[in-house]
């Protein structure tokens, strides 16, 4: 007998948790469609439209790139839609007096909102899986697209204006300049080299040319000058041939200059190794890659919170609903483009400004959802 009414009981729980995710799909299907259409009529659709009149690009282009950026953007709008999603769920069981009926029938607010955590844990897996497989193989196609058939460019054989600094203990070692090089090959044409002494450029190499030979990098025809304290260019000796001191291979100079939106994690730890052997400052990418990780799990404390909002003794139409978590979000997203500028310059590490804006909006949800607890 008390194994039955268990297990009824267990089934009225879980009938709970299903009728309280029924009241968030609507909503969280809603904030898709509206915060995706916000961004599209904010950014998106003005540049298609400038490629069309001010570029004569085709409408099939068009249409190309647009579906091309839509992942970045949906991947955008999914912890503002779990926000709204919660926000205006809960407040429509506040609304008609369901969440004071659970509590009555002894649920703590805790309880209630489990199938939401659940939901949304669910659901920052999947974004961070849309952010690292869709979003990087759409950016790097629609990239493609703007290079070859918008700018009518061809494919590149050559990589030019190469920049590579090294640095040792903090000070700037070396800075090696390459106007060109070819990218199958590794020929490089036009190397100039500046080596660094406590600070104070003492000596210069340019070259006509370097060839990538057994693994070594070698410049050719090329001088060698020195810079002493009173500035004066002294020109020290002429060479056929000379080794250069490089720990970069043609396929890794070439991939220096990849944009990071087009990079999945594994390939952004690659760059940042690569940027760390090159001696150049790896804040940036470092945030980058935290980011990526830190920024899905938005879904879950958004979520949180606007459970906690939503259920407060209010009524609210969905156009109040979806005005107050534009604000939420417009705040997330201030205090972690605060932290990710500390991040970057090294003020504080990038793992912890990565996730300082998850865990402000955790112990504001935390906050809230004891409050609501002692709402009757």
């Amino acid at each position: 007998m008390n194994q039955k009414k268990f297990d009824i009981g267990i089934f009225k729980l879980r009938a709970l948790d299903r009728f309280i995710l029924s009241e968030l799909m609507g909503p969280f299907f809603f904030g898709m469609v509206a915060f995706t259409i916000i961004l599209v009529a904010g950014s998106l659709l003005f540049k298609m439209a400038d490629l069309v009149i001010q570029r004569g690009v085709s409408l099939g282009i068009v249409i190309r790139l647009f579906l091309y950026y839509l992942p970045r953007l949906v991947a955008f709008t999914i912890p503002m839609s779990c926000l709204l999603a919660a926000l205006l769920g809960f407040g429509k069981l506040s609304a008609n007096s369901e969440l004071v009926a659970l509590k009555s029938a002894g649920l703590s607010f805790q309880r209630i909102i489990r199938p939401v955590i659940m939901a949304s844990f669910v659901i920052s897996i999947c974004a961070f899986f849309v952010n690292e497989t869709l979003v990087p193989i759409s950016e790097r196609a629609a990239s493609n697209v703007m290079v070859y058939e918008v700018f009518k460019e061809s494919p590149p054989v050559f990589k030019e204006k190469i920049f590579l600094k090294e640095e040792s203990g903090g000070s700037l070692k070396r800075v090696i300049y390459i106007n060109k090089m070819k990218i199958t090959s590794g020929n490089m044409e036009e190397i100039v080299i500046e080596e660094f002494e406590a600070g104070r450029l003492n000596r210069i190499v340019s070259a006509k040319s370097a060839k990538w030979v057994s693994g070594s990098w070698w410049i050719e025809n090329g001088n060698v000058f020195e810079i002493n304290k009173s500035s004066n260019v002294n020109h020290l000796f002429k060479f056929d041939k000379q080794e250069l001191t490089l720990n970069l291979n043609p396929s890794e100079i070439a991939r220096s200059s990849d944009s990071p939106d087009e990079m999945t994690i594994p390939e952004l730890y690659s760059a940042i190794k690569l940027a760390e052997r090159n001696g150049s400052d790896t804040g940036p990418l470092w945030m980058i890659l935290n980011l990526r990780i830190s920024v899905p799990w938005a879904c879950m404390v958004l979520a949180l919170v606007g459970a906690a909002l939503g259920s407060r003794p209010q009524r609210s139409s969905s156009s109040m609903g979806l005005g107050l978590s534009v604000i939420i979000v417009f705040v997330y997203y201030v205090i972690m483009s605060f932290t990710s500028s500390l991040g970057e310059a090294a003020y504080i590490p990038p793992f912890i400004a990565a996730w300082i804006a998850n865990i402000t909006f955790l112990i504001i949800g935390t906050i809230l959802c004891r409050r609501a607890n002692k709402l009757g």
